[in-house]
C-alpha cells in the first residue's frame, strides 16, 4: 500500500495554501484498489481532474461521491423542493431541518455568485461521467439531517440556539464570502465551513462534521466493496477528508454495518430535558390551583392572565410573520392549550392553519431558494412564510409560557 501524504487541515492557513489542491491517494482494501481524489469544492481544477480520471472507460468499476441521498437529490434535482410535503414537515417537527438545508443552499449560492464556480460541481461531474461510462454511483456520505442533529447534541443548549439563529441569519445575509472561507473550502469541507461560521466554538462541530464522517465514508466504502467486489473504485471526496478516510480504511476492524448503524444514531435527549416540559406544565397547573384556593375570582383572573400573555405573544409572533388573520386568531387560541401539552406546539397549529388558508403554489417552491436570500422574500414566498409562522408563533408561545409563569407566581406569592 502506498503511504498517504500529510494533508493540512484548515487550522493552519499557510500550510493549507501550500498543500496540493487535488491530492490523490491510492490504497488497497482487500482485493479492491481504491483511489481517493481530494477535491476543492470551489475549484475548476477539481472538476477538470475528475474529468481527466474518468475520461477512459474500463479503468474504474464504480465511482463514490461525498453525498448522501438528500444532498444527491438536491444537487441533481433542483426542482425537488416542489415535491416537498410541507404539512408532513410541520407535523414531524422538521421545519428547522428545512431551514438548515436552505441555509446551506443560500451559502452555496453566495459562493457561486462571488467566485463563479458552483460548489459541488466536481461531485456533479463525477456523477455525469459515471453515468456516461455506465458505472455504479456510490453515495457514501452520512445523511445531512443526522449529521446536523448529532452536531446539535454535541453542543450546549445556548450554543445550539445560537447556531439555529445564525443559520437563519445566514439565509438572509448578502455579505461577501471572505477570503479565509474560500481558502478553508479549498482544503476543507463545505458543511464544516458553512455551518461553523455561525457557531461560537468550531471544535463543537469538528467531531460530527469531520471525524465522524471520515469514519462513516470509510465504512460505506468497505461495505460497498464487500458486497460487490469492485476491482477499482474512484472516491471523489473533499480534500480535508482524504487523510482521515485513508486512515480509517486501513485501520477499521469493526464490521462496516455496525459502524454505520452506530454513526447513524442520534443521541437521545437527556432525562432532565425530557422531563422539563412536563415540570413546567405541573408548575403552571399548580399556580392555577393556588389561584382558585384564594378565591374563584382570583382563579379566573389567573386563567385570563395566562390566556392573554401566552396567546397574545404567540399571536404576535404569527402576525409578525405576516400570517392570515385567521391564523393569528388560531395561534392566540391554541397557545394557552398547547403550552400545557408538550406533545404539540402552538407553532404546529398556526403553521397548519396558514398552510390550509394559503396553500403554496408550485412557483413558490421553485423560487424558494432565491427569494429567501432577502428579507422581503420570506414574507412574499408562501413556503417561507409558513416556516416563519411556525418559528415566530413557537417562540412567542415559549416566551409567553415563562413570562406568564413568572407573572402569575409574583401575583400569587408576592
Amino acid at each position: 500500500m502506498e503511504s498517504s501524504p500529510e494533508i493540512a487541515r484548515t487550522q493552519d492557513k499557510a500550510s493549507a495554501r501550500d498543500a496540493p489542491s487535488e491530492p490523490l491517494l491510492k490504497l488497497s482494501v482487500g482485493d479492491t484498489r481504491v483511489t481517493l481524489l481530494g477535491t476543492a469544492h470551489v475549484s475548476r481544477a477539481s472538476v477538470e481532474k475528475v474529468r481527466e480520471l474518468l475520461r477512459e472507460p474500463g479503468v474504474y468499476s464504480a465511482v463514490a461521491v461525498e453525498l448522501c441521498q438528500s444532498r444527491y437529490q438536491a444537487l441533481m434535482e433542483p426542482d425537488a423542493l416542489a415535491k416537498l410535503d410541507l404539512f408532513a414537515v410541520i407535523r414531524e417537527k422538521r421545519a428547522h431541518m428545512v431551514a438548515a438545508n436552505l441555509a446551506l443552499s443560500a451559502y452555496q449560492q453566495r459562493l457561486a455568485e462571488q467566485i463563479g464556480v458552483e460548489p459541488g460541481a466536481e461531485q456533479r461531474e463525477a456523477i455525469d461521467q459515471a453515468r456516461r461510462l455506465g458505472l455504479p454511483i456510490l453515495l457514501i456520505d452520512r445523511e445531512i439531517g443526522v449529521t446536523l442533529r448529532r452536531a446539535a447534541r454535541n453542543m450546549g443548549w445556548f450554543k445550539r440556539l445560537n447556531l439555529f439563529v445564525g443559520l437563519l441569519a445566514g439565509l438572509l445575509s448578502r455579505d461577501q464570502v471572505t477570503e479565509d472561507d474560500i481558502e478553508a473550502l479549498k482544503q476543507g469541507d463545505v458543511l464544516e465551513t458553512a455551518f461553523s461560521e455561525f457557531a461560537e466554538n468550531r471544535q463543537d462541530l469538528f467531531e460530527p462534521l469531520i471525524n465522524e464522517r471520515d469514519r462513516f465514508m470509510a465504512a460505506r466504502l468497505r461495505e460497498e466493496i464487500g458486497q460487490h467486489d469492485y476491482g477499482q473504485v474512484l472516491a471523489v471526496i473533499g480534500a480535508g477528508h482524504t487523510k482521515g478516510v485513508a486512515r480509517e480504511l486501513t485501520g477499521q476492524v469493526r464490521s462496516p454495518a455496525e459502524l454505520i448503524a452506530e454513526l447513524s444514531l442520534v443521541p437521545p435527549v437527556g432525562a432532565l430535558w425530557r422531563a422539563l416540559p412536563w415540570l413546567v406544565v405541573a408548575v403552571i397547573l399548580g399556580l392555577f390551583v393556588r389561584g382558585f384556593t384564594q378565591g374563584a375570582d382570583v382563579g379566573w383572573d389567573v386563567i385570563v392572565d395566562w390566556v392573554l400573555i401566552n396567546g397574545g405573544l404567540s399571536a404576535l409572533g404569527a402576525a409578525l410573520a405576516g400570517a392570515h388573520p385567521l391564523t393569528v386568531i388560531g395561534a392566540f387560541c391554541a397557545a394557552p392549550l398547547t403550552s400545557l401539552n408538550p406533545t404539540i406546539g402552538a407553532g404546529m397549529v398556526a403553521a397548519a392553519i396558514e398552510l390550509f388558508l394559503r396553500r403554496p403554489r408550485v412557483a413558490d417552491f421553485r423560487r424558494l431558494r432565491d427569494e429567501v436570500a432577502c428579507w422581503s422574500g420570506w414574507w412574499r414566498n408562501r413556503v417561507a412564510r409558513i416556516l416563519l409562522v411556525f418559528v415566530f408563533s413557537t417562540i412567542g408561545s415559549a416566551l409567553g409560557t415563562y413570562i406568564a409563569g413568572f407573572h402569575l407566581a409574583a401575583r400569587l406569592f408576592g
